[in-house]
């Protein structure tokens, strides 16, 4: 299964700006890889929340369109809320 993500790029970088992110129903998240910069992007949470239940979602390459583009990425790391239903922070590879 094939998954495909829109994100937004973000300048706002820090602890207080993830949490007005967050307050706004959006996940903070960042792209690293070998030989690239990181770039750190926005997603909405509504879009990731049940597209992260399936198993496949970790182990598959995802597409996120962020401005328009086309990266393939592979999730590396996901944050999640203690109690609630809610994912706090996602980290992804370049594949």
């Amino acid at each position: 299964m094939s998954y495909t993500i829109n994100a937004q790029v973000r300048t706002d970088l820090g602890k207080g700006s993830s949490r007005r992110l967050r307050h706004a129903g959006q996940v903070p998240a960042v792209i690293y890889g070998p030989g690239k910069e990181a770039v750190s992007i926005s997603i909405i949470h509504k879009d990731v929340i049940n597209l992260q239940l399936n198993e496949d979602f970790y182990t598959t390459d995802l597409t996120l369109v962020i401005d328009g583009k086309e990266v393939k990425v592979r999730v590396q790391d996901v944050q999640r809320h203690a109690f609630k239903p809610m994912v706090e922070h996602f980290d992804f590879k370049y594949a």
